[in-house]
């Protein structure tokens, strides 16, 4: 089946690779190439990087409205694209949204992120139609997975993006849609500077649940000792723990300006 992609971020150039195998993918919409990192660097987006690997036209518009074009092409898979789509454009051939949630649970920008935080037990893939209003449109498919005490938002995502592959080969084949539930709404924010600030006086759980959420990707951040840290991996304290906030175990940190590393190397810098 001929396609096309539309994705920048890490989901959807997973999602891009895995169809890829099985689909002749025309070409890819992504974002335009943007400063990136502490040092601001013009870098290109995940999904581009993965097709240009793959071999794979890569186009990138500021706006994706009416004038795009996209003949040829039997439907688009929109996965973690990041941009509004036109109105006029959407009538003009199939478009699928890949959302890494159980809408109408966590529609928006970050659902792992806010699945993970408010504690979920369990999140999953909803493939639907793409439509003005955003995460609305009627679902193809869908399907549950749970949410370990181990998983992070990388591992999530993971789990998200190969299960998506998986219900996209059927939607393709044969597309029907019903209706989201009008029950169960909930709005996953863009994520701020206010979300990654660990207040070490919160329930444990919520901070554990904070770390994992941020993780690997972004990285909560709270002073310990009066030093800034972004924390990457925590657990529960115990009596052998050695780096602890907040009833937590800090076991990978990164100092301000310095490489990641574990709460015993972080420590042990101290120390020399």
């Amino acid at each position: 089946m001929k396609i096309a992609v539309a994705a920048t971020a890490s989901l959807g150039a997973d999602v891009l690779e895995r169809l890829s195998e099985k689909h002749d993918v025309a070409f890819l919409i992504t974002r335009p190439d943007r400063p990136q990192g502490r040092g601001r660097r013009v870098g290109a987006p995940a999904a581009k990087q993965a097709a240009e690997r793959l071999g794979i036209e890569v186009r990138q518009p500021e706006k994706l409205n009416e004038s795009a074009d996209i003949e040829g092409v039997e439907a688009i898979v929109v996965a973690a694209y990041g941009a509004l789509i036109s109105d006029g454009l959407l009538e003009r051939t199939l478009w699928l949204n890949v959302h890494p949630s159980l809408l109408p649970r966590w529609r928006g920008a970050a659902p792992v992120e806010r699945a993970i935080m408010a504690g979920d037990a369990e999140s999953g893939v909803t493939i639907h139609r793409t439509t003005a209003e955003l995460d609305a449109g009627p679902i193809a498919a869908q399907q549950a997975f749970s949410i370990e005490p181990d998983d992070d938002a990388g591992s999530v995502y993971a789990k998200a993006g190969a299960l998506a592959a998986e219900l996209l080969e059927g939607v393709l084949a044969a597309p029907e849609f019903r209706p989201q539930p009008e029950e169960g709404e909930t709005y996953a924010a863009r994520l701020t500077a206010a979300d990654r600030e660990l207040d070490w006086d919160r329930p444990t759980e919520e901070l554990l649940n904070q770390i994992r959420a941020l993780s690997p990707h972004i990285g909560a951040r709270g002073v310990v000792d009066g030093r800034t840290l972004t924390v990457w991996r925590a657990a529960p304290a115990g009596a052998e723990s050695k780096l602890t906030a907040g009833g937590l175990e800090l076991l990978e940190v990164q100092p301000e300006g310095k490489r990641r590393m574990t709460g015993e190397e972080y420590l042990r810098g101290l120390r020399d």
